[in-house]
């Protein structure tokens, strides 16, 4: 599955427009892993604890997202976006889409 954020595969003709593709992942914090990332607060620098977390929610969501075109039969996806929102304290949504395409 060819994925891109620009609206083409160079290339490559775009053929058919399948749809929108999308995939999602909601993660909740850990309550170890949040001693330790206010610890980091404290002193300052990245929490990679929480960059960890975020950087796995969105390869969920990504390889989620490439699922559903697969169902669509897409041969890639275009014009890929992410974007984040809080569901609840604690815990936040990554939403990854874009356009499902068939490719000559």
């Amino acid at each position: 599955m060819i994925i891109s954020t620009i609206q083409d595969v160079p290339g490559r003709d775009i053929t058919e427009i399948l749809g929108l593709a999308r995939g999602n992942s909601v993660r909740a914090r850990h309550a170890g892993k949040d001693i330790l990332a206010a610890l980091r607060n404290i002193v300052g620098g990245e929490i990679a604890e929480y960059a960890r977390l975020q950087a796995e929610t969105r390869e969920m969501a990504t390889r989620r997202m490439a699922e559903f075109a697969e169902t669509l039969g897409a041969d890639a996806i275009v014009g890929v976006r992410y974007t984040t929102s809080m569901i609840a304290t604690g815990a936040s949504e990554i939403l990854a889409y874009g356009t499902a395409v068939k490719l000559s």
